[in-house]
């Protein structure tokens, strides 16, 4: 990101990057509709930012409306429920819903965005890392668990649910995402006769 300029200066740009991406999608995102919805000289927005792919990677990293508090509470089970709750509330939430779906979907088309999302994910995961450095510390993950798998399929199932089959997120279900990955799905006991384990 840019060194010069003031935060709340940055801030307003991303605040208009990221509504002007929610209402026009990625197409008719452009530096110069930002520039008019933040007041900011479009020649300095480019002399911050080379391209709109740049401007919105910064935007999705650094903007307050798709920022988060990482949980602590104590347990992994109620960090990750909490985090899920997180994630389920900015998919079920406009502009931030828009915003997603719109960055998102236009990167599996654009490989400068697709670069950039991919930072926005790693940013997020370095955030979320603590959860499980804890989780380890006391005992809770088994050696050889995976953070980012486990991250993957917990917001992989709130994503499908909400942006692809469009039903309705709630805390239940969310809770329940949670236990079925830390708990398990299969029946206790040994395998049916005939059934490799």
């Amino acid at each position: 990101m840019a060194s010069d300029g003031g935060p709340r200066r940055k801030q307003e740009i991303f605040q208009a990057t990221l509504e002007s991406l929610a209402e026009k999608g990625y197409e008719g995102l452009t530096i110069e509709g930002v520039a008019e919805r933040s007041g900011v000289n479009k020649t300095t927005i480019y002399r911050w930012w080379p391209s709109k792919a740049a401007l919105l990677g910064d935007a999705l990293v650094e903007a307050r409306l798709l920022d988060f508090t990482v949980p602590d509470t104590g347990s992994l089970r109620g960090d990750l429920k909490a985090l899920l709750r997180g994630t389920a509330a900015l998919l079920a939430t406009p502009p931030a819903s828009d915003v997603a779906v719109a960055a998102l979907g236009a990167a599996a088309h654009n490989p400068e965005l697709a670069a950039q999302a991919e930072r926005f994910f790693s940013d997020r995961f370095a955030r979320e890392s603590p959860i499980f450095e804890r989780a380890a510390h006391r005992g809770e993950l088994r050696a050889g668990a995976e953070p980012m798998m486990i991250v993957d399929m917990l917001a992989g199932a709130v994503w499908l649910r909400a942006v692809f089959r469009r039903l309705p997120i709630d805390d239940d279900f969310t809770d329940r995402v949670v236990d079925l990955l830390l708990d398990g799905s299969a029946a206790p006991g040994p395998p049916p006769a005939g059934v490799e384990p």
